[in-house]
C-alpha cells in the first residue's frame, strides 16, 4: 500500500531522486501522506455510482506512529533531563561553552534537528550576528553537500536549490518579470561566505548570477554547517530513517481502524431489509416508536453487525502496533509493566529496545554536537563572542572537548544508596580517585564544577 501511495505523488524530475524520497518520508512524519488520495473514507460511491476502492480513500482514523516513535526516542536523547554537557580540562572553555548553549538555545536546536533528521539527515547552520551565536535547523531535502576527498568528514560547500513562485520572491523584495512563473532559488555556503544567487525562471534555464547585495562573507575559514546522518544505513549523504520499517504496518493500522469505525457507525444505523410483498406504499419512518406492518407473506429485518468484529479489529491493531514498534526498537512499555518497575535499572531493562535506538541517535547527534563545539571554538578566535551578556575570551582550538551524557533514567533512592556504597568502597581501596567518584554522580546531584566541589569537601573536613 505504501508503494501505491507513493505512486500517487508524482515526482518532480527537476530534483534528484533523494529529494522526492525525503519528501515522501517527511509526509509520513507530518501525517500528510494520505493527502494525495482523491476521496474521503466515507465516499463509497463516485458521482456516476461506481464503487470507490479503499486504496483511493483517505483513512478517517490516523494513528501517528511515526511521530510517536520519533518523539519517544528524542525524549531519551535531548529532553531537558537527558541533554549532554560539554566537558574539557579547561574550566574557562567549559564555562564559555555552557553559556553559549544556554544563550543560543542549543537544546531546542538539537531537538528540532533530531526531529527533522529522522527522515535520514539534517543540517545545522551556525551564524555569528553581533557577537552572538545562533543556530538554525535546515531540512536537507533541497541541500547538496560537497565533501573534501582528502578528508571525507569535512565539507567543502553546501548548496541549497529549490523552486519558488515568483509572487513569493516579490514579497521579500525581489524584482521578478512574471509573478505567476516558477523560479529557482539558490544559495551556497563555503569556507568564506554565504553566497546568494539571483533567482532565474525554471522555464528558461540560465547560468546563475551572484547576488552581491545579499551575499554575506563570514570569513570563518570553514563551512558553518554540520551535516548529520540520522542512523546507520542509508548512503553517503543520508542515514537510515528512524521509522521506515513501520510505515507499511502504520498504513494497515489506519485502514483497519477506519474500517472498524465505519462498522460501528453502521451498527448504530443498520440497514432495513424488506421482503416483498410487505405493505402498502408509504414512507418508512425508523425508530422504536414506529411499527412496521407487513403482510402474511412479507418479512422485515435489520442487517446488524455483531460486536465481536470490532473487538477482533482492536486486537489485530494492537498486535500490529507491537510488531511495528519492535521492528524499529521503539517504546512498547505498558502501564501494567511500568507499575512493576522499582528502579532506574528496571526501567532500562524494560525499555531496552528504545534505549538501543536512542543510543544510536546519541552517536550521530552527539558527534554533531562536538562538531558544533569545535566550530564555536574556532569562531571565538575570529569574532568577539558574547553569551548571557558577557564577553567571552578566545578559546584554545587545540583543547580536547568531550560530551558527558546523563543516565537513561533517574536512579531511585535504593540505586543512589548502592552507588554511594560502591564508590566509597572503591575510593577507600585506592581503586578510584575522589575526583572520578564525584564526576560519576555529578549528573544526579547539582554538581556543575567537580574541582570546586572537591575543594568545598576538603574545606568542610578541615573545619
Amino acid at each position: 500500500m505504501f508503494a501505491t501511495l507513493c505512486g500517487l505523488i508524482p515526482p518532480d524530475r527537476d530534483y534528484p531522486e533523494r529529494t522526492n524520497r525525503l519528501d515522501i518520508l517527511s509526509r509520513v512524519l507530518e501525517g500528510t501522506l494520505y493527502d494525495a488520495l482523491p476521496f474521503e473514507f466515507h465516499e463509497e460511491r463516485g458521482a456516476n455510482g461506481d464503487y470507490i476502492p479503499l486504496r483511493l480513500r483517505r483513512p478517517s482514523v490516523r494513528y501517528p506512529m511515526a511521530r510517536i516513535i520519533v518523539d519517544d526516542s528524542l525524549a531519551l536523547v535531548f529532553s531537558d533531563g537527558h541533554f549532554p554537557t560539554f566537558d574539557c580540562p579547561d574550566l574557562a572553555v567549559r564555562s564559555a561553552l555552557a553559556a553559549i548553549v544556554r544563550d543560543a538555545g542549543l537544546n531546542q536546536a538539537m531537538q528540532e534537528a533530531a526531529l527533522r533528521g529522522s527522515v535520514g539527515s539534517v543540517a545545522i547552520l551556525l551564524r555569528v550576528l553581533k557577537g552572538r551565536v545562533f543556530f538554525a535547523v535546515l531540512q536537507t531535502r533541497y541541500l547538496t553537500p560537497s565533501w573534501d576527498p582528502q578528508a571525507p568528514d569535512q565539507l567543502i560547500s553546501v548548496t541549497e536549490k529549490y523552486k519558488v513562485q515568483g509572487s513569493q520572491l516579490a514579497e521579500i523584495g525581489y524584482e521578478v518579470a512574471d509573478p505567476s512563473m516558477q523560479y529557482w532559488f539558490m544559495r551556497r555556503w563555503d569556507n568564506d561566505a554565504e553566497i546568494w544567487y539571483t533567482p532565474w525562471p525554471v522555464a528558461h534555464p540560465a547560468p546563475p548570477e551572484i547576488d552581491t547585495a545579499r551575499t554575506v562573507r563570514h570569513g570563518l575559514g570553514f563551512v558553518p554547517l554540520v551535516w548529520v546522518r540520522n542512523l546507520p544505513g542509508g548512503d553517503g549523504i543520508d542515514g537510515g530513517c528512524t521509522f521506515r520499517s513501520a510505515i507499511e504496518t502504520n498504513i494497515e493500522i489506519d485502514y483497519q481502524l477506519s474500517q472498524a469505525g465505519r462498522g460501528l457507525k453502521y451498527s448504530s444505523d443498520p440497514t432495513l431489509l424488506i421482503r416483498e410483498p410487505a405493505f402498502a406504499d408509504n414512507e418508512i419512518i425508523r425508530g422504536g416508536g414506529n411499527a412496521l406492518v407487513v403482510t402474511e407473506k412479507g418479512d422485515a429485518k435489520l442487517l446488524e453487525i455483531g460486536g465481536t468484529a470490532a473487538a477482533a479489529v482492536i486486537d489485530y491493531v494492537r498486535t500490529l502496533r507491537e510488531f511495528a514498534l519492535e521492528g524499529v526498537h521503539a517504546n512498547r512499555a505498558s502501564p501494567e509493566r511500568l507499575s512493576g518497575a522499582q528502579s532506574g535499572r528496571a526501567l532500562e531493562l524494560m525499555n531496552q529496545g528504545l534505549i538501543w535506538l536512542a543510543d544510536n541517535l546519541r552517536v550521530s547527534y552527539g558527534r554533531a554536537m562536538l562538531q558544533i563545539a569545535r566550530m564555536v571554538v574556532l569562531a571565538s578566535n575570529r569574532y568577539q563572542l558574547h553569551a548571557d551578556g558577557d564577553a567571552l575570551d578566545p578559546m584554545d582550538p587545540r583543547i580536547r572537548i568531550t560530551l558527558s551524557w546523563p543516565r537513561w533514567y533517574a536512579p531511585a533512592s535504593q540505586d543512589r544508596l548502592s552507588d554511594a556504597q560502591t564508590l566509597q568502597t572503591l575510593v577507600q581501596a585506592k581503586l578510584l580517585s575522589r575526583e572520578t567518584a564525584v564526576k560519576s554522580i555529578a549528573d544526579i546531584y547539582p554538581i556543575d564544577d567537580v574541582p570546586a566541589e572537591l575543594s568545598r569537601i576538603d574545606s568542610e573536613e578541615i573545619q
